[in-house]
């Protein structure tokens, strides 16, 4: 397999990049905050990210779960949190019981004036949905730019039409990814692949991998559950076996039993792709994110090269 499409793709990164620069550098003249800014927070950061860059200068945003080295399906609020919300105009939050602080902290201090976008909601997805990772779907991010545009256009009325045209062009800048997505599939399609939990499982579909986990050990580390011995001798055969192209390893909850599937796929040389619960930080952006880990997904199967950090 030629190596040019992994080119274009990486090509692809640096433009996105490039053309979202203004979302991690020091403020133009032009876009710099307004006085009265609107206040917003993204439980996580991904949302946070999403929230500056269709809000730009007209909002201030918070990103409440922001640490890498945190599990945020344990993470409890603090008062200075609780007092961020209670504060914002404009609240993003996952939903799907990934962060039921933050719907706690909005009852606790109603406010008719604040928007909440529970992307749960936002999607009509049921509570029993197993999968709470929805940043991954590609089809998440762009409903809720179009939801935050709408929001603080409510909030804002003067400045709507400023806010849509960051909803463009947010839209416009995923057409890297998306592609490539597409790359990925066309290339290897129903490649297998083996997973702690099912943090990258969305993104994973849609470049149409078959995941061979079974989905109860997933989940129960995902819960902090023991998996059944039967589940972890299936995970094992997979890197034993080689029945497997790639392991996509959660950086962010590890325990000795990750560990142990860790050190055998590296053993067995099955490559690593190490994938994140919030968005790395410094340097990414959401789109910058999601397409990075779609060029490592790429190199683990084309080169068999590991990606274990971003």
């Amino acid at each position: 397999m030629s190596l040019k499409p992994m080119i274009t793709v990486v090509a692809s990164l640096l433009g996105a990049a490039s053309l979202l620069s203004a979302c991690s550098t020091p403020a133009s003249p032009a876009t710099t905050k307004t006085s009265s800014a609107i206040q917003a927070v993204g439980a996580e950061n991904e949302y946070a990210n999403v929230i500056s860059q269709i809000g730009g200068r007209y909002v201030q945003v918070s990103a409440i779960e922001s640490n890498p080295n945190t599990d945020p399906h344990t993470f409890e609020a603090s008062p200075s949190v609780a007092r961020e919300i209670e504060a914002a105009k404009l609240v993003v939050q996952n939903g799907l019981g990934y962060d039921t602080w933050a719907s706690k902290i909005e009852a606790a201090s109603p406010n008719p004036e604040r928007k909440v976008i529970d992307v749960q909601h936002l999607l009509g997805l049921p509570d029993s949905t197993p999968n709470p990772h929805l940043w991954y779907k590609p089809t998440t991010m762009p409903a809720v730019a179009k939801a935050i545009a709408s929001d603080l256009s409510q909030l804002e009325p003067a400045h709507a039409k400023y806010f849509q045209a960051n909803d463009h062009a947010f839209d416009v800048s995923l057409d890297p990814w998306y592609q490539a997505i597409a790359r990925f599939k066309a290339a290897f399609p129903s490649t297998p692949v083996a997973v702690t939990e099912p943090v990258g499982d969305y993104m994973l579909q849609a470049s149409g991998c078959k995941i061979l986990t079974p989905f109860s050990l997933q989940a129960a580390i995902m819960n902090g559950t023991d998996p059944s011995p039967q589940d972890v001798t299936i995970e094992n055969n997979l890197f034993r076996d080689h029945s497997v192209k790639v392991f996509v390893y959660n950086q962010q909850v590890t325990d000795s039993l990750t560990a142990s599937f860790l050190a055998l796929a590296k053993q067995e040389k099955i490559p690593v792709v190490g994938v994140y619960e919030t968005m790395p930080t410094p340097g990414y952006t959401y789109q910058s994110w999601m397409l990075a880990e779609v060029n490592a997904l790429y190199k683990a199967v084309s080169a068999n090269q590991s990606t274990t950090r971003l």
